[in-house]
């Protein structure tokens, strides 16, 4: 099942295996680079069914650091074209997610602290910005305190998020993902511990999830109809008193009104600075985040991916065997081995003449296999 072809509106995707948004913080002024280009490229001529590019910001504001890739200008267009259209022509589908980093905003680079901007950074060039988020609650003692955004500010956001979902069609994306975890601006909005908004953008259920939905809709009228779109989710916030998987229940119920179609279930996030800080509650073992895609796919009824820790295909097999997912996200996994959909296709007995590889490698390996049969070598 992992091989067989999913419809999702008017998309076919070959496989149900996704490359997860992963940053790489190697962006120059929100520009894409060669990096970028072979980083995902390998995904695609690996076997992937789609791949997806990182949190992409909507903001020049709204970076998780100065490295990270942007969708604010249309002068960012040409280089994500660039990656589209060559993972378009290793038969996956380019993805993209649409992301605001809030008040996780104005960071360092991983390799130069993961923390709040210092000196050092300063020196190097990269000065702290002015963020943003629904409160003035910064991360921690140390952070960045933002400025809550005004009913203003909201429209400011969601014509970003717009403005965005257009250049991503423009540079050929089939798939958009609006990022509603880990923290980062749309699940601030959400979660009760970072909204203490008094107006009708905070307090109840309803009233937090009104701002991320305002922008799912808004994302959706314009994101052409026969294009599915996405939103990654922290099921659960993994802190006493936070974000429940009863409250993404009933989120998932109402993006699937706006017109979603996958729910990208992931967890955790919102305290820490790392991108899903998931421990109190919740162990991380291999498919810890599986029964989470279970509920929300059967409770809310909408489609979901998977992710988190799933590190072999008959893990994989079986989950979506058990109707546990409808797609499975691999991140470091593929970052560990970029050939993993071609070697699970290989382990699942789904691809015994390498058809699956790019005829530029499987027309060598035929031929090497056939050698290592006459040989006895077993692998």
């Amino acid at each position: 099942m992992l091989f067989e072809e999913i419809r999702i509106r008017d998309l076919r995707i070959r496989n149900r295996i996704v490359v997860s948004p992963m940053c790489q913080y190697s962006a120059q002024d929100g520009h894409v680079t060669d990096w970028h280009l072979v980083h995902l490229g390998k995904f695609a001529q690996g076997g992937a069914g789609a791949v997806f590019v990182e949190a992409t910001a909507v903001e020049k504001r709204g970076r998780i650091t100065h490295g990270d890739t942007g969708i604010w200008d249309d002068a960012h267009i040409p280089g994500l074209r660039r990656i589209a259209e060559f993972v378009k022509s290793q038969g996956a589908v380019p993805a993209i997610q649409l992301a605001h980093a809030g008040r996780k905003a104005s960071m360092a680079r991983p390799w130069y602290g993961n923390g709040p901007l210092t000196q050092a950074d300063s020196d190097r060039g990269e000065k702290a910005w002015s963020i943003v988020a629904p409160a003035e609650t910064p991360l921690g003692d140390e952070w960045l305190k933002p400025r809550p955004l005004q009913k203003g500010d909201l429209e400011v956001v969601k014509k970003a998020f717009v403005s965005a979902a257009r250049r991503a069609h423009g540079a050929g994306f089939e798939i958009a993902e609006l990022h509603s975890a880990h923290g980062y601006l749309l699940h601030t909005f959400l979660s009760p511990l970072t909204n203490t908004r008094g107006d009708e953008y905070g307090g109840s259920l309803e009233n937090r999830m009104r701002f991320p939905l305002e922008v799912a809709r808004e994302v959706r009228n314009i994101w052409p109809a026969g294009k599915p779109l996405f939103v990654r989710v922290s099921s659960i916030d993994d802190v006493e008193g936070g974000w429940s998987l009863e409250d993404t229940i009933v989120f998932s119920r109402k993006l699937k009104e706006t017109g979603v179609d996958v729910i990208d279930c992931s967890s955790g996030g919102i305290m820490g600075s790392a991108t899903a800080a998931t421990k109190t509650l919740l162990p991380r073992v291999p498919g810890f985040q599986l029964p989470f895609a279970e509920r929300i796919r059967q409770e809310a009824g909408i489609a979901t991916m998977a992710v988190g820790l799933i590190l072999t295909p008959q893990q994989a097999e079986e989950a979506l065997q058990a109707g546990r997912a409808d797609l499975i996200a691999i991140g470091r996994e593929a970052l560990y081995d970029p050939n993993w959909p071609a070697h699970a296709a290989a382990a699942l007995g789904a691809d015994p003449e390498f058809q699956r590889w790019p005829v530029q490698y499987g027309w060598w390996l035929t031929r090497r296999e056939s050698l290592l049969r006459k040989l006895g070598v077993n692998r």
